[in-house]
């Protein structure tokens, strides 16, 4: 069942910090504009072998060559997983959304109208973390809202000056099956719960008076504000890693201009650990994560933002492999040591996680 030797992980040994811990190249960093972003650049880069390619193109295909994994029952739960995500029309909204039916004790009392007065940030940071909780997010953290993380064709007024950054633990069996479909169920599935956390916060928010923007991967860079936020480290995969489930989470945030007291990054390992384990990169099948024995300042292609210290993954590969194989991949998430650490199983078969009793 296990196929993959992990690297045992040192004890964890988290320690705060006053700046985050990634190194920044300031003659080379600039904001990343979201056209290069590599599922926009389908649409409109002529340059790349990727260009109108869709990763579900031989998924007709592949169901019909009755495939373990890549059956009509796995990805019927693949598609099954995403509904909230793409169909919840108020998960990634900027405004308020206006119900479409009247609840007789809602009536008459509009919320926003008055401001909650926030007279201790900490507090509120507090009561952000606990609704964040309760509506379904794994970890939360809160940091100043640094815009060098913001895209460069996207303009946030200057009074939004905090952001509320959230992790979702992503299923464990599910990504224990990548490459294959049940693990882009768990990823599916992953973005769903995002998109309810983050209407849920945005509208407590809006409740107390204040702005909410509420994004999964668009406005900003999520990775780099996680980090800031305290949540974890960036690893060679081009991940956060987290110390409580590595990198199988999802990450959505919200910009607000709601007072809040932020947290401190987080330190326990995870560079010097990638320096040595290298195991995400050497079952990598798009091989499109370096093997270099230390991270660097340049990006290997234009879906890339140069400037930061770091092993850059070559996503116009991973994008490739994607449509090869029908789906998405988490095959470096899952032979991850840190998230072997907290899932327990390294590889599941398909039928492994449909069948539980079959382990």
């Amino acid at each position: 069942m296990n196929s993959y030797q992990a690297e045992k992980i040192p004890e964890a040994k988290v320690k705060t910090l006053e700046k985050p811990p990634y190194v920044i190249a300031e003659s080379k960093l600039h904001r990343f504009d979201s056209k290069n972003i590599i599922f926009h650049r389908v649409a409109w880069d002529s340059s790349w072998k990727g260009y109108r390619r869709m990763y579900d193109e031989k998924v007709l295909r592949m169901i019909s060559e009755e495939k373990p994994g890549y059956s009509r029952v796995d990805f019927a739960l693949a598609y099954a997983s995403w509904i909230v995500h793409d169909a919840f029309e108020g998960g990634f909204s900027w405004k308020k959304i206006k119900p479409n039916r009247t609840q007789v004790d809602t009536v008459g009392i509009d919320w926003t109208k008055t401001r909650y007065e926030v007279d201790d940030p900490h507090q509120m940071s507090i009561l952000i973390k606990r609704a964040a909780k309760l509506f379904g997010a794994s970890l939360v953290g809160v940091c100043k809202f640094n815009r060098d993380w913001l895209y460069a064709d996207v303009d946030v007024p200057r009074k939004f000056q905090n952001v509320i950054v959230v992790a979702v633990e992503m299923d464990a069996d599910g990504i224990a099956t990548s490459p294959a479909v049940p693990a882009a169920a768990a990823t599916g599935v992953g973005y769903s719960k995002m998109a309810f956390i983050l209407a849920g916060v945005g509208e407590f928010i809006r409740n107390l008076g204040y702005e909410a923007i509420q994004c999964g991967n668009d406005t900003a860079l999520s990775i780099p504000l996680a980090i800031d936020a305290g949540l974890g480290e960036l690893g060679r995969n081009g991940l956060l890693i987290t110390p409580q489930y590595g990198p199988r989470v999802r990450l959505c945030k919200i910009l607000t201009n709601l007072p809040l007291e932020p947290d401190k990054p987080i330190e326990f390992g995870v560079e010097e650990f990638c320096k040595k384990c290298k195991l995400c990169a050497e079952h990598c099948e798009a091989g499109a994560i370096s093997m270099d024995n230390e991270p660097s300042f340049e990006a290997v292609c234009r879906s890339n933002n140069p400037g930061a210290s770091k092993w850059y993954v070559h996503v116009e590969r991973c994008y490739l492999y994607w449509c090869e194989n029908g789906t998405d991949c988490s095959t470096c998430i899952k032979v991850c040591p840190y998230n072997v650490a907290s899932a327990g199983e390294i590889s599941l078969s398909p039928k492994e996680f449909w069948e539980p009793n079959q382990k």
